[in-house]
């Protein structure tokens, strides 16, 4: 279990990817794209950085956080000898479906098969392998070198052995790993996602602006950042596809996505990552560009 893959380079790959090797692990860092594990190799480095700055820890120990990792572009190399593999990819189902596939094909017969979804069915996702007692979710929070929760999500097969040690695992990590079960949203989600949506209800009825309603959330809930501040940190798109995985799930209306969301999306205004959501990050600035176009 030393020995862990990591599928995907973007933000939680790279984060779960940097967690792992921080602590004393092989990684496996694997994505497609050549590119994209490089950008991910560089935000590591950086988080690292940043971290021998504050002096939380020393350049030695980054050196030896960053020659733990190797990189992949092909899941048969990567997974060849992985105790562990953590799928981080896309929050798409076809896609996860697809990897799962590959994975129970590609990897020895003992090693768990992890998946850092959101809100997506592990049942489901572990009903394509041939081995569905091995398959469990590990939701770890953004930014996950930081944050210490991680969701640990049973499937409908999920066996107890696999279960223990995936929590024992996360202590590991120094992550505080919760139990839950395979519902859609999980608890984090199903809770927060809600929230988010109401807070774009209230801005799509006008009832007050961005900064007002971020402020009051902040100052009067004491909230560290505002929902929809949240929500464009998150990706607009993130939560849009976790909403519709929900609503879809339940078939309760309380959990369709605002009209208002929905259109921000399609109009391409994903939040930090396309540099505009609720706030404008084109200009490093936090500047309201919401307005009734998008409604």
């Amino acid at each position: 279990m030393k020995n862990v893959a990591v599928i995907g380079a973007g933000t939680m790959g790279n984060g779960i990817a940097h967690t792992f090797a921080q602590n004393g692990f092989k990684v496996q860092l694997i994505d497609i794209n050549e590119a994209s594990l490089k950008r991910g190799l560089d935000t590591i480095s950086k988080n690292l950085d940043r971290m021998v700055s504050k002096e939380a820890i020393t350049e030695a120990q980054k050196q030896e956080t960053l020659s733990n990792i190797s990189t992949f572009t092909d899941i048969s190399e990567g997974v060849e000898y992985a105790g562990l593999v953590v799928e981080a990819a896309t929050e798409n189902i076809d896609l996860k479906l697809k990897i799962f596939k590959q994975l129970d094909q590609a990897c020895p017969e003992d090693t768990i098969l992890a998946t850092n979804t959101s809100s997506i069915s592990i049942t489901q996702i572990a009903a394509v392998t041939s081995r569905p007692e091995m398959v469990i979710g590990m939701h770890f929070m953004n930014p996950v070198p930081i944050m210490k929760l991680v969701e640990i999500i049973r499937g409908y097969n999920t066996s107890d052995d696999v279960t223990k040690t995936i929590m024992e695992l996360s202590k590991q990590l120094g992550k505080v790993p919760v139990e839950v079960n395979d519902y859609p949203g999980f608890v984090a989600n199903r809770i927060l996602m809600p929230m988010l949506n109401e807070s774009i209800e209230t801005l799509y009825n006008g009832v007050a602006g961005v900064s007002e309603i971020d402020t009051v959330m902040k100052l009067g809930m004491a909230h560290p950042m505002g929902p929809l501040q949240l929500a464009d940190f998150i990706g607009l798109d993130v939560c849009l596809s976790i909403l519709n995985v929900m609503y879809e799930g339940f078939k309760n209306p309380k959990y369709a996505p605002c009209p208002l969301l929905v259109n921000m999306v399609r109009a391409g205004k994903l939040g930090v990552k396309s540099g505009e959501g609720f706030y404008d990050y084109s200009e490093s600035r936090k500047a309201e560009k919401v307005s009734k176009q998008f409604a």
